[in-house]
């Protein structure tokens, strides 16, 4: 039940044809573009790659077409519901495939008590046996905060090896690694504190802005991790205008359209998903231009 989570995890969009369908060629280029920036681990089916619009025989050739160009990287498959049923469905299923381990958000619309959150990951663990799981708390999307106190509960589950801090708190990321308990790992889940995260504890990031520039983002995380202030600094203030146009929309929305012009798939989403606005598309544009820079020679 070893995973190694240090560094820097994509997690991956799922691009789609002008007819509403999985683009796999599309997907299996974005996952090479990702493999070949330097990214250590990858995510398919998550926030990012529109899970909760998928079906489940989409959800398979997904999973099997990231195994497959993977280049030996980790795969941990997004397989969270807010039915824990589904939730223990889709994680079994993950882990006959192939998968290294799950990432599982914070059950949705239902607001469970503490209780209630310990029982579904226990069930979820129960359903795929030694498969290392990561808690997804984003309490923006889930109506409901995962405290430290509430996720010290979790960490008593062996399979709960991380969690995925999208509070966008910077005082409770701080306090989740400060009460982190040995074997556990601590990820930050917003590109724009990653920065930030890791220098109160954090070992990693799972990305959004590395489906595009996997590179720099990749640079940006390891420049954080070995606590070379200025390098990471530079790093992040030349990618801060990508990030902030990246959640200019719901995400993945500005997300499929730079991918878009980048050559990776169309930039149709599905409903209730609509496509980047033009003042979007512009910030995009003018964010990648000074993203795409921020690794050559003399560039500051």
């Amino acid at each position: 039940m070893t995973l190694n989570l240090t560094g820097l995890a994509v997690a991956l969009a799922t691009p789609l044809t002008s007819a509403g369908e999985v683009d796999f060629p599309a997907f299996r280029r974005l996952v090479h573009h990702v493999v070949a920036g330097g990214v250590d681990t990858l995510i398919p089916l998550g926030t990012t790659g529109e899970a909760s619009t998928l079906l489940d025989a989409e959800r398979d050739a997904i999973i099997a077409a990231t195994l497959e160009e993977c280049g030996g990287r980790p795969v941990v498959v997004g397989t969270g519901s807010n039915a824990t049923h589904k939730a223990a469905a889709m994680t079994r299923r993950a882990q006959e495939l192939g998968a290294s381990g799950a990432l599982l958000v914070t059950p949705y619309y239902n607001k469970p008590t503490a209780d209630g959150l310990v029982a579904h990951y226990a069930a979820v663990a129960e359903a795929a046996p030694g498969l290392p799981l990561i808690a997804y708390n984003v309490p923006g999307r889930t109506a409901l905060n995962v405290t430290p106190a509430m996720l010290a509960r979790l960490w008593e589950n062996p399979q709960v090896v991380a969690i995925k801090e999208c509070s966008g708190s910077l005082p409770q990321i701080a306090e989740v690694a400060r009460t982190l308990p040995a074997g556990k790992t601590l990820l930050a889940g917003d590109d724009i504190l990653a920065v930030a995260a890791i220098a109160v504890g954090a070992s990693g990031l799972i990305s959004v802005l590395g489906n595009a520039v996997p590179r720099e983002t990749a640079a940006l995380v390891a420049a954080a991790l070995r606590g070379d202030r200025a390098e990471a600094l530079r790093l992040h203030q030349r990618l801060l205008p990508l990030i902030d146009a990246l959640f200019l929309e719901s995400n993945p929305i500005p997300l499929k359209a730079l991918l878009a012009q980048m050559g990776f798939g169309g930039d149709g989403l599905r409903l209730p998903l609509t496509p980047a606005s033009a003042a979007t598309r512009t910030k995009l544009a003018e964010g990648l231009a000074l993203a795409s820079g921020a690794l050559l020679p003399g560039v500051s």
